[in-house]
């Protein structure tokens, strides 16, 4: 399932557990802040993770403030606030911002959270040459079951280079996953592939994967900026998990392409 919004000043749900969570178990929304806004979040049986797309904030949460700026998600790297239930958390902007919102609920009680651009974990995909460069990604986690197995969620962010593929060869897993995507130019565009479906992706859509083998593509001349979010199920948390689709998994051998304009 793919969709967008039409956005707004404020919170912009895309997914309401309240209502209908599409299979995710989580809220997922983009806030729009303008400079001076200010926007407060208390979730008595919530977590929440904030991710900033772009702009300059602060944030205030549990005894702490920090300041938190960034361009863009293309070339600077993200501040990523992870917070349990019943933590107060205030944002100011001071500029145009966007925040990324996922929660779930999680009746663990932890210290929140700060990941910032100093540690996030960066994995340079595909930058060997695999597939003629064909899938070169970078795939950026902020905090997972590694590294917060306190957590109920995982959250990161894919920097898919234009013309390339990501989430590539198809795989699945049995945790659904959700994609909220940016390009470098708001009409940039690309193509999804999840629950047995193609979609066209653009600017600040959201996809929900919930079976069947899944990859993205960008269009020639755009980088498509997505992040990704998944709800660990109850007995099995997602670890890295990942099943190939068997029909493409001969693409992982070293010299899958060599036979490729050679003679």
């Amino acid at each position: 399932m793919y969709f967008e919004r039409e956005l707004h000043r404020g919170y912009n749900a895309y997914i309401d557990a309240a209502a209908d969570d599409l299979g995710t178990q989580m809220d997922v929304g983009l806030l729009v802040l303008e400079d001076g806004d200010t926007y407060e979040l208390f979730e008595p049986e919530k977590e929440t993770a904030l991710l900033l797309f772009a702009g300059k904030i602060t944030l205030t949460y549990a005894g702490v403030r920090a300041e938190c700026e960034r361009e863009d998600c293309f070339y600077h790297e993200a501040y990523c606030l992870l917070a349990p239930r019943k933590t107060a958390i205030a944002l100011t902007a001071h500029g145009h911002a966007e925040v990324y919102v996922q929660q779930t609920v999680n009746g663990r009680d932890y210290e929140p959270v700060l990941y910032t651009p100093a540690s996030v974990q960066v994995q340079h995909a595909g930058a060997n040459g695999e597939l003629m460069g064909c899938m070169r990604r970078e795939i950026k986690t902020f905090f997972d079951y590694e590294n917060a197995p306190f957590s109920n969620m995982v959250l990161g962010e894919v920097l898919n280079f234009p013309g390339r593929w990501s989430s590539y060869p198809p795989h699945h897993h049995p945790q659904p996953e959700v994609y909220f995507y940016r390009f470098d130019h708001p009409c940039g565009f690309g193509a999804g592939f999840a629950n047995g479906e193609i979609y066209r992706t653009g600017q600040n859509g959201l996809a929900v994967i919930n079976s069947g083998f899944h990859s993205q593509v960008a269009a020639p001349g755009y980088a498509m900026c997505y992040a990704w979010g998944i709800r660990h199920l109850d007995g099995n948390p997602w670890q890295k998990t990942r099943i190939d689709d068997p029909e493409h998994a001969w693409l992982w051998k070293p010299d899958a392409n060599d036979h490729i304009f050679k003679g």
